[in-house]
């Protein structure tokens, strides 16, 4: 079964998309846990956070700063806003394919769950 976010960057999906370059897509999740929800993900598949090579740490990079540069667009940086990795099924991960979770727009508790 292909992946679903290999799908959606290959442009065979449709998705709500926030941003895109070469390497990293940013898209509305279809689920969104908040009135704001994007999920960042790199557009090489990578299954999850234990498979990433060193060479991969400017990727991981470039996701965190993207979701940054997302928040401040969607107005999330006054009132806070919360990134997420999830990693295993405790953690609720059912897309295997990493990918950051850009959560905002209304009070977030802690602990989260």
């Amino acid at each position: 079964m292909p992946c679903l976010f290999c799908e959606i960057a290959a442009g065979r999906v449709p998705a709500r998309i926030a941003w895109q370059d070469d390497t990293v897509l940013a898209f509305h999740d279809t689920n969104p846990q908040g009135p704001v929800h994007i999920l960042i993900i790199p557009k090489r598949h990578i299954t999850s956070l234990l498979d990433l090579e060193p060479g991969d740490d400017q990727l991981v990079g470039s996701l965190v700063r993207r979701a940054r540069d997302l928040a401040v667009q969607e107005g999330l940086s006054d009132r806070g806003f919360r990134l997420v990795f999830n990693y295993g099924q405790d953690a609720g991960y059912s897309v295997y394919h990493i990918h950051l979770h850009l959560v905002g727009g209304r009070k977030l508790g802690w602990p989260p769950g």
